[in-house]
């Protein structure tokens, strides 16, 4: 069967309803109704889409250009949109290498945007979920080398996951077979928007998709237990690491971190 004979029309899907979010085309009506819906109810949505992009940027551009990470494996990397985690990297360490992992079939259709790589690096994509962190592991490494450090990214993917504990389990599971210097990067929505959390319980009631869960920056900092919390910690997006002239830009209703394995 193709990748697009697989694609559920009838539901939304989170990378697509956040392509939307992010301005960008690959969606459907039942993803633009979805995404209206929670802009509806919170309109400041979209700001908070752009700003947490912009984190992952900043970022990557830590990670590669700043502590010598050359592997990323991006995990619910959604639909390419612009500054993709490979354009990043390579753009600063062309022989990087990266994997993308995401389980909605339209992202597959779209891999030949994703594949695109410097000559020196690799790019490459798997179709899997998040929830089976071995399945994930075995592909990836076929392209990438689990004996030398990696950039583990999990950019808004866990909050899909309702279960807190089943979530921390995945990280741990994931972060258990990379090797000390490996970094775990990530973010995702919180509760401290009432507005916001509002609009996602109606999402979660209304769409027929996947549910979303807002937690508290205090759970999500649970993630990193164990690791070394690179500076600032865990903060808003806004505030890990802006760049010149974005220092203040309101905070949004979304936090993440980065850590090393030590």
């Amino acid at each position: 069967m193709e990748p697009k004979d697989k694609i559920d029309t009838t539901v939304p899907h989170s990378a697509r309803v956040w392509n939307f979010l992010l301005g960008g085309t690959d969606n459907f009506p039942v993803d633009r109704r979805a995404g209206e819906q929670v802009i509806a109810g919170f309109r400041g949505m979209v700001d908070m889409a752009q700003r947490s992009r912009q984190m992952l940027r900043r970022v990557v551009r830590y990670l590669a250009g700043e502590m010598g990470i050359e592997q990323f494996l991006d995990i619910g990397t959604g639909l390419p949109t612009v500054d993709n985690t490979h354009e990043v990297a390579q753009r600063l360490v062309p022989r990087a290498r990266i994997v993308y992992v995401d389980n909605d079939p339209l992202v597959l259709t779209h891999a030949k945007t994703l594949l695109t790589s410097t000559p020196e690096g690799v790019t490459d994509y798997i179709e899997a979920d998040v929830r089976d962190p071995d399945a994930v592991l075995a592909e990836a490494a076929r392209t990438l080398d689990l004996d030398k450090p990696v950039g583990l990214m999990l950019m808004g993917i866990l909050g899909l996951v309702g279960d807190f504990d089943e979530a921390r389990s995945i990280v741990a599971r994931l972060m258990a077979a990379l090797p000390s210097g490996s970094y775990l990067a990530l973010y995702d929505g919180t509760d401290r928007d009432p507005a916001y959390t509002r609009a996602i319980s109606a999402y979660n009631a209304g769409s027929g998709g996947v549910a979303y869960h807002p937690r508290r920056q205090e759970l999500i900092a649970r993630y990193f237990d164990g690791l070394d919390l690179v500076d600032p910690g865990v903060v808003p997006v806004t505030e890990w690491r802006p760049d010149p002239g974005y220092e203040d830009v309101p905070e949004v209703s979304c936090s993440g971190g980065v850590a090393r394995k030590p």
